[in-house]
């Protein structure tokens, strides 16, 4: 994404609980998020993930445990997230973090439905 602008929400806290894995961020607009480690890790924003066009997008598997080990600032605009699984590739745009908490529903359950479609069944709903 990474489109940002002077009105462009930017975090005022980001904590990361390690025994729920989950990020905690609030953004100066009053939004606040809760975004699992899982749901991080499958919509990083790396070529790995996304790949580099549409249609090349990398199903990711096997996360359900997965948590973050490091956040590093990237400027003012970016974190860059290290997870336990040795992923550490991708920028996590301030706007690509608003745009995934709001949507988060949404996105988790087309995640869900590509696991089921590739007849992988995800450890939560087993």
């Amino acid at each position: 994404m990474t489109g940002l602008t002077s009105s462009t929400p930017r975090p005022t806290d980001i904590r990361l609980h390690q025994a729920s894995r989950k990020l905690e961020i609030v953004f100066d607009d009053g939004a606040h998020f809760h975004l699992s480690c899982e749901f991080l890790r499958v919509y990083s924003p790396s070529a790995e993930v996304r790949g580099h066009g549409a249609g090349q997008e990398v199903l990711q598997v096997g996360k359900e445990d997965v948590n973050i080990v490091n956040i590093e600032p990237v400027g003012q605009y970016a974190v860059k997230l290290s997870f336990s699984d040795g992923h550490s590739t991708g920028l996590y745009s301030w706007d690509y973090l608003y745009d995934l908490g709001a949507r988060q529903a949404e996105l988790w359950q087309t995640y869900l439905a590509r696991l089921a479609a590739a007849g992988i069944q995800h450890k939560d709903q087993a």
